[in-house]
């Protein structure tokens, strides 16, 4: 896949396919598509009437020119209503109609010029390129048979404007490459990723930049006293790693703090998942691979903050060295917790994960995590839930996934729901009942932020779609690598 900006006319420039978008009101065709109809002597207009295309956000429909223009296709895509159009449907745009050439085995694709005065040609540059990287995203590593390359021209009308194409082309290209090496990670089978495999990860993609890389394993974490990943992990054959990277620019404005769930993958423990929910209990370390994506691309994105990313990367298995309901481990922060459920582990990793973090006393705490069915449950395929103690906060990260385009639906938390979690023998247990899940389970998390400001991403409803519900051009089967586009948004524009 390759992505380049070309300075040409879209009517006399050769490709496949020429994409131009449609919007449902007025539903007919305006300026460039106009004067492509016209060239085609009204065929493209009677297409789109006998097809009834209405326009709809993210649908096309391919017309082939018969020679009439360079292009030897049209592709129509449908933008939605002009009232409500937003970058993001720009994004799934030409992510449907990458895609759908892709389908059809073509190799080129050309975007033209969008004349949207609300949205400067940088901005609709980078929308584009996110679409059309995350549109034909395919996780390939283990197939014989490979998907069709594309290539896609970004078309600029003069060197200048090219020049603020080229920026936006730059950077939708490395946040979507993050977000693809984030479904990379997910999408890898778990006899591959172990906790060691994942420190490794880290230690490589690190190699040769600022980010500092640290990976502590199975005796560094009980020197450290983060006795709590160790409890979870030691059933397993794969020990323990705990890795934290660290970026720091030239003069930084703030701290943030970013806490990844790396279950590598989950049994459920003692407290044993039945089988039907097993076969995608590798995704549980979608929160750590979101992680690592974006610190993976801070030193690209160059954001003035200094982030710190720590991961627990654990595998929750079944053995005589299992965790059982009823025993008590310490955290880090001195916080005794009784464990009375074992296949809510995540959130244990993550009590010794945000204390650690806390401890260093940053500006914010962010963590990822595939915490919860009662998430998935409350909102399906379409949204993550966001908690947390602050509320511009949760506030601020709202608007930085709706401007990348990844929902967060906010959740409350009741102080009722901590009472859920008392103990008899300890300071908090692990798990407070199904009612409530989401919020069980984030409040707990809190108790660990200390007075730090606190925010939770339970990101399990779209971390990894294995149905056709919630699918969009976008989103293909498998891993999503949400969070990423959201963290790399909040960093940037966050100062």
């Amino acid at each position: 896949m390759t992505v380049r900006v070309v300075v040409a006319d879209p009517t006399t420039h050769r490709s496949d396919v020429l994409a131009i978008g449609v919007f449902s009101t007025p539903g007919r065709l305006e300026g460039l598509g106009a004067k492509i109809d016209q060239a085609l002597g009204g065929h493209l207009a009677r297409a789109l009437q006998e097809e009834r295309f209405t326009g709809e956000a993210g649908t096309v429909m391919i017309v082939h020119t018969h020679g009439r223009l360079p292009a030897a296709r049209i592709g129509v895509v449908g933008l939605g209503d002009r009232a409500t159009f937003s970058l993001d449907r720009l994004r799934l745009g030409a992510a449907a109609v990458t895609r759908k050439a892709q389908d059809q085995h073509l190799s080129r694709v050309a975007f033209p010029p969008l004349q949207q005065k609300e949205w400067e040609p940088a901005a609709i540059a980078a929308a584009r390129t996110e679409g059309v990287l995350l549109g034909t995203y395919a996780f390939q590593k283990y197939r014989k048979e490979k998907r069709t390359d594309i290539n896609v021209d970004l078309l600029a009308a003069n060197r200048a404007e090219a020049s603020a194409v080229e920026g936006g082309r730059r950077r939708g290209q490395v946040i979507a490459e993050a977000v693809n090496y984030a479904r990379d990670l997910v999408n890898e089978p778990p006899n591959v990723l172990t906790p060691e495999a994942l420190a490794q990860e880290a230690r490589r993609v690190t190699r040769g930049t600022k980010l500092k890389v640290a990976i502590w394993g199975p005796q560094d974490l009980k020197k450290r006293g983060l006795e709590v990943i160790m409890h979870v992990g030691a059933a397993s054959a794969h020990t323990p790693r705990f890795i934290v990277i660290e970026y720091v620019p030239s003069k930084p404005r703030r701290t943030v703090a970013l806490a990844g769930k790396g279950v590598t993958f989950d049994t459920g423990g003692v407290d044993i998942k039945p089988a039907d929910g097993m076969e995608t209990m590798k995704t549980d370390m979608a929160g750590a691979a979101a992680v690592l994506a974006t610190m993976r691309a801070l030193p690209l994105v160059a954001p003035p903050v200094r982030v710190i990313g720590a991961i627990a990367a654990v595998e929750n298995a079944i053995g005589s060295r299992a965790m059982r309901p009823g025993d008590v481990v310490t955290a880090v922060n001195g916080t005794t917790i009784e464990i009375n459920n074992t296949d809510a582990e995540g959130r244990l990793i993550l009590a010794d994960t945000v204390a650690h973090l806390a401890a260093g006393n940053p500006d914010e705490i962010i963590d990822l995590a595939t915490l919860t069915g009662a998430a998935s449950i409350a909102l399906g395929p379409f949204a993550a839930a966001l908690m947390g103690s602050d509320q511009g906060l949760v506030e601020r990260l709202i608007a930085a996934g709706a401007r990348a385009g990844e929902r967060l639906v906010p959740f409350p938390l009741y102080e009722e729901y901590r009472k859920a979690m008392r103990s008899d023998i300890a300071d908090i247990k692990n798990s407070g009942g199904r009612h409530g899940g989401a919020q069980k389970g984030a409040i707990f998390i809190r108790e660990f932020a200390g007075s730090v400001p606190w925010a939770h991403l339970d990101i399990a409803p779209v971390a990894f779609l294995s149905r056709d519900e919630g699918m969009t051009p976008l989103q293909p089967r498998g891993a999503s690598g949400f969070g990423v586009r959201t963290l790399l948004e909040y960093l940037a524009t966050r100062t």
